[in-house]
Order: structure tokens, then sequence, then C-alpha cells
């Protein structure tokens, strides 16, 4: 018999108590503190090999999670836990490798010096976890109380696989960004950095004035909705437990300092991940719509999100198609 829609993805018992919630966020907390403060006191660009170790780093602790993860699900939810939350992690976290080049265009348009970008960027980074924990939770509110949102749901992937699909087509432009574009006209913004400043007193009337690294992290900020509402779709898809989804996020979002600086130092990405993403993206669209009628079994879906990224890989590198820049 096939699932409603309130009952889309398969529920799992997972129970957390509140002591555990506090100490997770400390421990988040610390984490991006301590990833802040070496990316601020460096006095030179990451390097690839220390960018690389870095990421490597931030993808092992997100990797490591699912041990709490498995200590905190029912016995009979355990591994089926697992498993979710690894295909919530790796799809969330590709997503967000694609974002990266987003930020990286929005930093060269309003040359933002590198060593000041990770304070852009963890800005962002806080901003974001606190958007994903509403709207993940709003999401799960809304599909439990009222059942046919799922459908607003699977119809929002099957629009973010399509517009993945047409990314190299769309290009990307801070100057019209409406935000970025009110607080130019609202605003006095100076035409020079000071360093971190995002504040800075000017030269002539001694009045204070915006530098443009605000610009930036509006325009940062406003593509992180974006890619919010894109990504949190995805992740309900896969798992409807706020734990699962909620700590999947976090993790991928985890290191995207050093992430960047690999994007950043490398301009590279496998040309066939995209339209990997994008078919998946549309796959679990369409699981959210036919849920009512046909049950795709957990292990499938899971099966599939990870068949296509690492055929999407192995596709690219025997094909010789990476990318070695960003398209303009």
């Amino acid at each position: 018999m096939g699932a409603s829609p309130a009952e889309l993805p398969t529920h799992i018992r997972i129970d957390v108590p509140l002591w555990f919630w506090e100490l997770y966020h400390t421990v988040i907390l610390v984490f991006i503190a301590i990833d802040l403060l070496v990316g601020v006191r460096r006095k030179y660009a990451m390097g690839f090999r220390e960018a690389g170790a870095w990421s490597a780093l931030w993808i092992a602790v997100g990797l490591a999670w699912g041990a709490f993860v498995y200590w905190f699900a029912s016995p009979e939810d355990k591994l089926h836990a697992l498993a979710l939350y690894y295909a919530a992690f790796v799809v969330e976290k590709s997503l967000s490798m694609d974002n990266l080049f987003v930020f990286a265009l929005i930093f060269s348009y309003f040359a933002v010096p590198l060593r000041v970008q990770p304070i852009v960027l963890y800005v962002g980074i806080i901003t974001a976890i606190v958007l994903r924990a509403g709207f993940i939770a709003g999401g799960l509110w809304l599909i439990e109380k009222f059942n046919w949102t799922v459908y607003i749901f699977g119809a929002a992937l099957i629009y973010a696989g399509y517009k993945l699909l047409r990314a190299g087509e769309v290009k990307v432009n801070p100057s019209r960004n409406p935000v970025v574009k009110f607080a130019q006209r609202l605003l006095p913004i100076a035409g020079y950095y000071d360093g971190a400043k995002f504040i800075v007193r000017s030269k002539g009337d001694r009045g204070l004035m915006f530098t443009p690294l605000l610009l930036a992290l509006l325009a940062i900020e406003t593509s992180d909705i974006i890619f919010a509402l894109d990504s949190i779709p995805a992740v309900i898809a896969i798992t409807s437990n706020f734990f699962l989804a909620y700590t999947s996020n976090i993790a991928a979002i985890l290191g995207l300092r050093a992430l960047y600086s690999l994007v950043a130092i490398t301009m590279f990405r496998f040309k066939y991940v995209e339209p990997a993403l994008a078919g998946i993206l549309f796959f679990l669209g369409i699981k959210i719509l036919i849920a009512r009628f046909i049950e795709i079994p957990v292990w499938l879906s899971i099966s599939i999100i990870f068949s296509a990224l690492f055929a999407a890989i192995i596709l690219s590198i025997m094909r010789g198609e990476v990318k070695t820049e960003i398209e303009e």
C-alpha cells in the first residue's frame, strides 16, 4: 500500500535529550569559532594542500556524526537512520559545493580581498544555520498539518533541478540583486576596503560610511536564502526526521571556508556532477509527487543518490571533462 503524503518519507524514531541539543550547538559554535579564528589570523592565502586538509577534516567530522545518529536511533532503526543521514549529508554537501561557485563570483564582482573573505563567509554560515533550522522545522510542520503541501515541495525540487540544468545559461550578476541595489541607493558606500571593516569614517566630512564588504555580505546572505529554499526540500524528501535533516545540513555547511578556498584556488568541478545533481532533485521531486500511489523503498532511493554522484565523477574523469574555470 502506498504511503500518504503525511507519511513521506518514512518516519523513524530517534530520541534526543534536550541536554544533547545544547551540547551539540555549543560544539558547533566552538568549531565555527576555531575555523574563523584560524582564517582571520592567517597572514597568507590558504594553499591547496592546507585547504584540502581542512576540507577533509570537516568532511570527516560530518561522517563521524553518524555515530551519534546510530546511538540515538531506536534499535530497529539504527542502520536505516544512518543510511538516511549519510544520503542527506552527501546531497547537501554536493549542493553547497555548487553554491560556492556563486560565492566566488560575488567576491570577484566586488573585488573582496582574499584574506577577509572568510569573515564574510562565516557571517553567512551562521545565518545559514539559523535559516536552515527554521526552514526545516517549518517545512516539516507544514507537511504534518497540511498534507497537500508535499506537492509544493515536490514541484520545488523539480524546478530546482531544472534551474541546475540551466546553470550554464544563467549569469550571476550581483548588481541586479534587489537587496544590493536598495542598499546602494539608501546607504553611503565608500569606494575602498579597509581590512575587514564594514564601517569606516569618511576621509572628507568625517562621517561614517559602509565599505563594499557590506554589499558583498548582502549578496551572500540573499543568495543563501535562495540556496536554502532549494536545498531544504531536498533533505526533507530524503528524511522527515528533524534531527537527521538538521544535523546533516549543519554538517554540510561546516568547513565551507576551506572548501571555498579549494574552489578559489583550483576553480574546477566535474562537468557531469551538475546534471547528476539535477537528476537527483528531479528524482526526489517525483518521489514526493507519486508517494501516495507508489512507495519507493528507502534503500533504492539511497542507492540512486550515491550511484548518480559516483557515476558522474567517474564519467567526468574518464572523459577528461573537468572544468578549469568558472564561466563568466
